[in-house]
Order: C-alpha cells, then sequence, then structure tokens
C-alpha cells in the first residue's frame, strides 16, 4: 500500500496526434513543482501519479500542483495490489477515516476498470464494494443520487482508491502556446490579464514601466510581487522594469495635455514590441477593456495598436470590472494590487483627457518629439532592469 497523487488532465486529451507533445510539458511542469522532494513522476493512459510526497508536505504540494496549468483536478489516493480482499478492507479504512474527520455518513462506489483482465467488471465491482462496507461499518449508508462521500476505485497497474478530487487551474501546460509580453502595471487588471492568456498555455515575460522619483520604489516592489504571484501558476516570470520618466516629461512639456495619456500609451508599446522582441515573444498583452477609462475607449485602442506591428492580446476587454476583481482575488493578486502606491500611468495625468482620439492627430502630436524620441526610447531600453522571478513559500 502507498500514497499517491492521482492527477488528471482535460483539454490535453483532445489534442489527437499532438497530446504527448502537451503530456511531456506537463509532466516536465509536476517535476519542477516536486522534485525537491524526490518524488516520482510518473504518467500511465490518460493519468499522471505522483508517488513519494509523505504527510508533512502534501497540503504544500497540493497547493502548489492545483495551480499548475494544464491540471484539470488531483486527487489523493492510496495504490494497493489488484487482490479484492485488499481493495475491499482499503476502501473500508478510507470511509472510516472520512466519517471521522467530516462526519458525513453517506456513500456511493464509482469504479473504474482499465485493466480488462481484472476478474470483476465495473458495475460488479461497485456492488461487491458497497456491501462489504454496508456489512462492516454501521456508521454509513448509500446514497446513489446525492451520496456525501464518493468511493472511486480505478483499477490499473494497481488498484488505486480515493474520496476527494480537488480542481485545479485546467488550462494548458505553460509553454505549449508560445511566449508573450505583459505589460505589468500595479493595478488589479494586468495580472489578471496575463494570469488568464497564461492559462492557455503561454509563457510570460512581463514588462513594467517606472517613473522615479513620481514613483516610489515600494511602488516597484509591489509589481516585483505581482509578478511573484503570477509565477506560482507560470512558473518563472522574466520581469523587465523600464525607466520612464524622461519620456513622461517629454511628452507633458512638448505635447498637448489632454493627448498625454494615449501618447504615453503608444511609446509604452513601442518599448515593450522591441523588449518583446528581444524575449522571442510573439505579441502583447495587456489588461485593457473597452471604455473603463479614457485611454481604454475603442479610438483610444485603436490608436494605441497603431504604434507597433506586434499583435496586442486584451483576454479582458469585455469584462466588468467585478468580474476582473472577483478573478483577481481567486488568485491571490487583488490584495497586493489595491495596495496605495503610485505607478507611471497615474502620474501626469491630464484633468480632460482625449476619449475619442484621432490618428492623424496624434502622429503629428508624436512629431513634437522627433528630434528626440528614438534616442529617449533607446536610453529606456538600455538603462532597463531584468530580473527573472520565481514564487517561493
Amino acid at each position: 500500500m502507498e500514497n499517491v497523487l492521482l492527477i488528471r488532465y482535460g483539454e490535453i486529451h483532445l489534442k489527437g496526434l499532438n497530446r504527448p507533445y502537451f503530456e511531456r510539458a506537463l509532466l516536465q511542469r509536476i517535476k519542477q513543482v516536486t522534485d525537491s522532494l524526490g518524488a516520482n513522476v510518473t504518467r500511465e493512459q490518460g493519468r499522471i501519479f505522483v508517488f513519494g510526497i509523505d504527510d508533512e508536505h502534501l497540503p504544500g504540494v497540493l497547493d502548489s500542483l492545483t495551480r499548475v496549468f494544464g491540471i484539470h483536478s488531483i486527487s489523493p489516493a492510496v495504490a494497493v495490489n489488484k487482490d479484492y480482499a485488499t481493495i475491499a478492507d482499503t476502501a473500508l479504512n478510507l470511509i472510516r477515516t472520512r466519517v471521522a474527520s467530516t462526519g458525513d455518513s453517506t456513500f456511493k462506489v464509482f469504479a473504474k476498470r482499465s485493466d480488462k483482465s481484472f476478474h470483476m467488471d465495473s458495475m460488479t465491482l461497485c456492488r461487491e464494494l458497497g456491501a462489504y462496507i454496508l456489512h462492516n461499518y454501521d456508521g454509513v449508508s448509500v446514497n446513489v443520487k446525492r451520496p456525501q462521500i464518493e468511493l472511486t476505485v480505478e483499477i490499473r497497474d494497481f488498484a488505486y482508491i480515493y474520496t476527494d478530487v480537488i480542481p485545479a487551474a485546467g488550462g494548458m501546460p505553460t509553454g505549449t502556446a508560445g511566449r508573450c509580453a505583459l505589460l505589468l502595471s500595479g493595478g488589479i487588471d494586468s495580472p489578471v490579464a496575463g494570469y488568464m492568456v497564461a492559462r492557455r498555455g503561454v509563457e510570460l515575460s512581463a514588462v513594467h514601466f517606472f517613473s522615479y522619483p513620481y514613483t516610489s520604489v515600494r511602488a516597484r516592489d509591489k509589481v516585483v510581487d505581482l509578478a511573484r504571484l503570477l509565477a506560482r501558476y507560470t512558473g518563472e516570470v522574466k520581469l523587465h522594469l523600464v525607466p520612464f520618466t524622461e519620456i513622461q516629461l517629454a511628452i507633458y512639456d512638448s505635447c498637448p495635455s489632454k493627448e498625454t495619456t494615449v501618447l504615453m500609451r503608444r511609446l509604452m508599446m513601442r518599448i515593450a514590441e522591441r523588449i518583446a522582441a528581444s524575449d522571442g515573444a510573439r505579441a502583447l498583452v495587456t489588461g485593457e477593456a473597452i471604455a473603463q477609462v479614457a485611454s481604454q475607449t475603442l479610438d483610444s485602442l485603436c490608436v494605441t495598436d497603431d504604434a507597433v506591428s506586434m499583435p496586442v492580446f486584451r483576454p479582458l476587454i469585455g469584462f466588468d470590472k467585478d468580474d476582473i476583481v472577483r478573478i483577481a482575488k481567486r488568485i491571490d493578486t487583488f490584495e497586493t494590487s489595491i495596495l496605495p502606491y503610485e505607478d507611471c500611468c497615474t502620474v501626469f495625468v491630464p484633468q480632460h483627457p482625449v476619449t475619442h482620439p484621432k490618428l492623424d492627430t496624434l502622429r503629428k502630436s508624436e512629431l513634437l518629439l522627433s528630434d528626440c524620441m528614438d534616442d529617449m526610447i533607446d536610453r529606456a531600453i538600455a538603462e532597463t532592469e531584468c530580473i527573472c522571478v520565481r514564487y517561493e513559500d
């Protein structure tokens, strides 16, 4: 008898001939989470098994694995030999343990027989185990429609027996869909946007613009913390910290006040595009949603996109703020995002920003910076600090 984590994946099953590629990527990510504990990770017939996690480390490992993209659910299970008497005794002990810890009193047995050589079919095994438990334990009864305990037995190379199914992050394994560069501010939206696109298998770089001394060191540290929280799901995040003060001051001094926000966004996108290309990223990702603020009207977004040739993904484009906050709370970025440290998007904000900018007008305004714009962009990129952010408990 041995304790094991039984890991399921969902959408990967639909990948046809490419399925082994996605399975290997998921297996590698699970090994990254568990290797330091000496775990043995194996794959067999649509399941991944993690052996060797002791009781002391189990809660932490479960928490980490439920955040691994590509995992649909996890069950802490017991692996025993495919001997009916052993299976029955183990199932009874699991029921007793569950009742003692939760007070649940109704159960149903599920059986999945992948090994067709096992002498009982699934229906017979369910019936026999249910009868055995009822005969040997007076504290429970069967409820086939709404059982409090769902006892499951999977007959594979061993018999795997469990009562809990823990939901996980789902999605696709990190890195299987290429790399994108996330424009990561200190707000609520951009970490959620990063999470959502990463959940589809995208590996993330992140680009943050700061305007010291108008933004504080604490604001910078807050963004590093947000990248660390994202890394809990995505693995390592390469974070680029771009000094933006010179460019913001030049825009503020030389360009029409009402256009400064959109002009600032255009230059941010240009810098982010160059950094993204150097990282091998194929697209930019932002946390913008239509009409949330003045720089996110449809006209503003179109003018912003004109500054770059790289695709710009906005996974939150149709979300209400309440939707975004709900996800931020679920992925544990909300409390960090609302810390009161300003980012560069909140300084030099015009009193009456343009909400329906015209592309030709904005291009003409940019010409006011033509003598210095390329040099300022080059300096900002040259002075960018790059750090690799990992999540550590």
